[in-house]
């Protein structure tokens, strides 16, 4: 198996669109066209990850980090980063990311870390803007079921609530007169050259993710039976519900802030947690509704505020993040690499039930770059 047919279906699953701006996710170094001999998992690319890769004979690595993160203008040794980059490139090893697309998927590394800590009903702290478009077009009544089915099938109309429940085949169609004279040279589907046309049609509207934009005109001129089908696309400013930073769930049952940051430790197997003041000199309060952010997620602060969470769980608080919180919610600070750690479950899990004819394994030289003394 190729390289590029794992890097395509990481894509499919991680969706790289969905990385932040200033990111870069996906496939990042090596050959998309070499045979893969097995798979190595981090959460960072590291000179111990790499020759743990060498020694057991594994050409891959998938991390949650990029290798390559800024802007590079060379790649010489006199860098960490041109080091790493050298070592990968003459062993031959290829290296994909999955970093904040990861993040802001439902069921990425927030996804996975309100599972640790048994959260449920969970919803996205802060929803992405800027995803959602809505297509409309126009299609004689004889041939709209034909394009609706075409519209559907590359992933239109497709609509989630935030929750659990999903609705798909979702359109409005309203009937109307179109017409058109078609000029010397072309191929009309009806109508004469040179002749005013009138045309029963059906407008069709469907909201579909920005994403899929490409292969869903595509998909949709090959079933419309016009020549030239008439297409509009429109930017929404509906956030998309499943996609964004940050997590807010429940526990099962309120517990105390004492039972439940016990619980935390313990679940994510933590030295201890940098908490506000306020909360620990009230350790016997009840929290029941928690918001999470893997990695630095002091700026989701006013989101988990508004949303009326009782505690936000994240890492790399500063000290006037703490007196932002004032009494209005609890912030504790569990570290960036420990949020994280389980973003190498989920890219275990979703390779190793998709592919068996490669080894996978998880990085026994991944380590958080902190110590606890």
């Amino acid at each position: 198996m190729k390289t590029k047919e794992l890097f395509d279906y990481l894509d499919a699953t991680f969706l790289p669109e969905y990385q932040e701006n200033y990111d870069n996710a996906g496939f990042l170094v090596g050959d998309g066209d070499a045979e893969i001999k097995g798979v190595l998992i981090a959460l960072d690319v590291t000179d111990a990850v790499v020759d743990e890769a060498i020694a057991k004979g594994l050409n891959v690595i998938v991390s949650h980090h990029p290798v390559i993160f800024g802007g590079m203008k060379r790649v010489t040794t006199s860098s960490q980063t041109g080091k790493l980059l050298t070592k990968l490139i003459k062993n031959s090893i290829a290296v994909y990311a999955a970093h904040t697309n990861l993040d802001n998927l439902l069921y990425g590394v927030n996804g996975i870390l309100a599972e640790k800590i048994g959260l449920h009903q969970c919803q996205i702290l802060r929803p992405m803007e800027g995803v959602l478009r809505k297509l409309v077009t126009y299609v004689p009544v004889s041939h709209a079921d034909e394009v609706r089915s075409a519209l559907f099938a590359a992933g239109a109309g497709h609509i989630a609530s935030g929750s659990q429940s999903t609705y798909d085949c979702c359109s409005f169609n309203s009937d109307g007169e179109g017409t058109f004279r078609p000029g010397n040279g072309s191929n009309p589907f009806c109508g004469e050259i040179g002749q005013l046309h009138h045309e029963k049609e059906t407008r069709i509207e469907v909201i579909y993710e920005k994403r899929i934009e490409r292969q869903l005109l595509r998909l949709l001129r090959d079933a419309h039976p016009y020549e030239e089908p008439a297409i509009d696309c429109f930017a929404l400013t509906n956030p998309m519900p499943t996609v964004g930073a940050g997590i807010v769930g429940f526990l099962q049952q309120a517990m105390t802030l004492a039972d439940f940051y016990d619980m935390v430790k313990k679940r994510l197997d933590l030295p201890f947690i940098r908490t506000s003041r306020e909360s620990s000199s009230d350790i016997s309060r009840p929290v029941k509704k928690i918001a999470i952010c893997g990695g630095a997620g002091a700026f989701l602060l006013n989101d988990a505020k508004a949303r009326h969470a009782d505690i936000l769980l994240t890492s790399d608080l500063k000290y006037h993040d703490f007196q932002a919180a004032a009494n209005d919610i609890i912030l504790a600070d569990i570290g960036h690499f420990e949020s994280e750690q389980f973003a190498k479950e989920i890219i275990y899990r979703t390779i190793s039930e998709k592919f068996c004819n490669f080894v996978c394994q998880i990085s026994s030289q991944n380590n958080s770059f902190i110590s606890y003394m």
